[in-house]
């Protein structure tokens, strides 16, 4: 930056430290938890400074947008955040939670929630694609309603439709999706969550994504760099039993010709659904975390297997009896990628760093979505401590970059993810050799070590490891926003 002459109303002696631009967690999802507590403590702890809400999209109907922004800013938020709006908002919004293709009006009307949505300031449109009723959406609807949101300068996000044996081609409709509706394309979270592809797949998707690349499509995805995914237990039900919502899908669980055809599309497949129990290799690959109801808490991180093992049930039912008793979202951690595949993700130049997880309330909580997976407290710190400190997969730098310049350029931010005069002032000091991630599956609440400052639009927000209260975040709206 250059020599300063003068003192600083407050200054920090990073000698012996790193200083670079503050961190971006680009797949975030903290939209419901900062209005009721927007200190995002887990989050900075691990360095980040901005975080982008994910595919759940922002937590209130369209129209509502614009006073959801205006009261993080109002409440005040230690971070920096922007949201996408969830084309499945739209379609709940106007057709709730049925199995079928839009009428022309309808799809006429979905679009103008879109449009009002691009307005409010969300960033774009998202999609995922592997829950109902999200997965109701086929691709000429999710191109009508993306046109609206490339009118208004925003991105294609994805949770794309299947992430093991069918990634390559549920990759190819989230390229098909940016183009013809003429809007960059992020996919979310990318993994090959297929034991048969592991070492093939991944390969296979950075030549669909650098010939998309080269012929002038704007994609390029995310990762968490965790062997375990997670999400709601209620994934390893077909789709079709999800129409009209939780209370519909519960009544379905208690008939049993319904449980005897869930089996078998369990074992045969069924349309429009990703076999999440195939991609974690088996129930055995399938780990409560979130009961959602005190009687079966003493199942906590065990596998669906042992779990039906001890109530002498088959799998599958010990699997659904669980949902249908939750009183809440049932979660459940998947153990279902390989490590070689995120080294190999990690090096595709077009790749950032996303959590997949929300900021928590208080600090040593679980995140917003209930689930308790060490990516909430560790996912952005690992990136530098286990790869390029442990196993030599990046350099410092390009680490570094895959956090602070390239999702800023992705989410079109300006003057932030950089370090320069007259950028915003986020900043992450750290001790490259005192940084570790620390949270594991066994105890993923632990906190990392080594980041030591952390800088928001110019003010100190961590000091030496500790949050100082202060809430200098700002509201990151897309190009769309009407003032």
């Amino acid at each position: 930056m250059g020599r300063v002459t003068g003192a600083g109303r407050r200054e920090i002696d990073a000698r012996g430290l790193y200083v670079s631009p503050g961190w971006i967690d680009i797949m975030d999802q903290s939209g419901s938890v900062l209005p009721r507590h927007g200190l995002a403590e887990n989050k900075l702890r691990m360095g980040v400074t901005t975080a982008i809400g994910g595919e759940g999209g922002t937590p209130v109907p369209a129209a509502q947008v614009p006073e959801y922004f205006a009261t993080l800013e109002r409440q005040g938020i230690s971070i920096n955040f922007g949201s996408f709006f969830s084309e499945a908002q739209a379609r709940v919004a106007v057709m709730g939670r049925v199995a079928r293709a839009p009428t022309a009006d309808e799809l006429t009307r979905m679009r103008a929630v879109m449009d009002t949505a691009m307005r409010g300031g969300a960033l774009g449109m998202t999609t995922a694609l592997i829950y109902p009723p999200s997965s109701y959406a086929q691709t000429d609807e999710l191109v009508a309603v993306a046109e609206v949101a490339a009118r208004h300068g925003g991105v294609y996000a994805s949770h794309i439709r299947g992430e093991g044996g069918e990634v390559v081609q549920s990759v190819r409709e989230a390229i098909a999706i940016g183009e013809r509706a003429g809007l960059p394309v992020e996919v979310f979270h990318l993994k090959v969550a297929h034991q048969p592809g592991w070492g093939v797949l991944m390969d296979s998707v950075r030549q669909v994504v650098e010939a998309a690349r080269g012929r002038g499509v704007d994609v390029a995805a995310d990762l968490y760099v965790y062997t375990a995914g997670g999400t709601g237990l209620e994934a390893t039900i077909p789709s079709w039993a999800h129409e009209g919502g939780t209370d519909s899908l519960k009544a379905r669980l208690a008939r049993p010709e319904v449980r005897a055809r869930l089996k078998r599309e369990v074992a045969t497949g069924s349309p429009g659904w990703w076999n999440i129990i195939e991609a974690a290799g088996g129930w055995d690959g399938v780990v409560l975390m979130n009961a959602q109801n005190p009687a079966n808490a003493r199942f906590h991180a065990q596998s669906l297997a042992q779990i039906a093992r001890t109530l002498g049930k088959d799998p599958a039912d010990a699997a659904w009896d669980l949902v249908a008793e939750g009183n809440g979202r049932v979660m459940a951690i998947y153990h279902m990628m390989s490590e070689p595949d995120i080294e190999t993700a990690l090096r595709f130049p077009w790749t950032s760093i996303g959590s997949d997880a929300g900021a928590v309330i208080p600090v040593a909580a679980q995140d917003a979505t209930g689930l308790p997976h060490p990516r909430a407290y560790g996912n952005h710190v690992r990136v530098i401590s286990r790869y390029v400190k442990g196993r030599g997969v990046l350099r410092l730098e390009e680490a570094v970059r895959k956090m602070t310049s390239w999702p800023a350029t992705r989410m079109r931010l300006a003057d932030r993810g950089v370090i320069r005069e007259g950028a915003w002032a986020d900043v992450t000091v750290f001790d490259l050799e005192a940084l570790d991630d620390r949270a594991s599956y066994a105890d993923p609440t632990a906190s990392p070590t080594g980041i030591a400052w952390v800088l928001v639009n110019g003010e100190v927000v961590l000091a030496q490891g500790a949050h100082t209260g202060a809430r200098p975040g700002r509201v990151l709206r897309g190009a769309g926003w009407v003032k």
